[in-house]
């Protein structure tokens, strides 16, 4: 399946790539194969649109599961929380997941800037802040942009609620994702340089 938010990109290029075809069965000489080398751009184009939009189904991991698709570029205790970073590069499924059952508190955009993400100043650029109530306290789920990545896609609001493992939003070309967690409540189970994926890979452990 594809990603929501992904018909934007493809219904208008799927038109466009109709259109072409017509042209060509209408046309001849130049026209139907300049027609021709632009539904074949069109086409190709296409298959990376449902590649890049891709939404696979997941079987649902223990504990506090990743956000995101990509590798685990931090994981810092910054006083008592637990910050776990997760880069996501452009061939990773985009669409980001619970990583708990939740209810969403608020979400809130700010920053600017799109420096590289794996850099430490990346912290600055433009951001989406979910904060969420779930059975272990206050977490947050930061959406960050980068170099590349410019759009940020919500598919949650305050006051939704979300099983973990249920999509949460996505970023456009990828770029990073962080998991902030209460330190008194769980242990990280991954570390820096590991691949994970959204929504099945534990990265923390909750402590009873």
């Amino acid at each position: 399946m594809v990603a929501p938010g992904a018909a934007r990109w493809l219904v208008p290029t799927l038109a466009t790539l109709a259109g072409a075809e017509l042209v060509a069965y209408l046309s001849a000489g130049a026209v139907e194969l300049a027609a021709l080398g632009v539904g074949a751009a069109l086409a190709v184009f296409v298959v990376f649109l449902i590649f890049f939009f891709r939404d696979p189904d997941r079987a649902v991991g223990e504990g506090v599961v990743s956000a995101a698709d990509g590798h685990v570029r931090a994981v810092e205790q910054q006083e008592d929380r637990w910050l776990i970073s997760v880069f996501l590069g452009p061939f990773d499924v985009h669409v980001n997941r619970f990583p708990l059952d939740a209810t969403v508190e608020s979400v809130e955009s700010s920053g600017r800037g799109h420096r590289p993400a794996y850099r430490p100043d990346a912290d600055h650029n433009a951001q989406r802040r979910y904060r969420l109530r779930t059975p272990i306290g206050p977490v947050e789920v930061v959406q960050i942009v980068g170099i590349v990545a410019r759009r940020l896609v919500s598919y949650v609001g305050p006051g939704a609620s979300g099983a973990k493992g249920d999509r949460l939003g996505m970023i456009v070309l990828g770029s990073r994702v962080d998991v902030i967690l209460p330190a008194d409540r769980v242990t990280p189970t991954v570390r820096v340089g590991e691949r994970v994926e959204a929504g099945t890979s534990t990265i923390a452990r909750v402590l009873s």
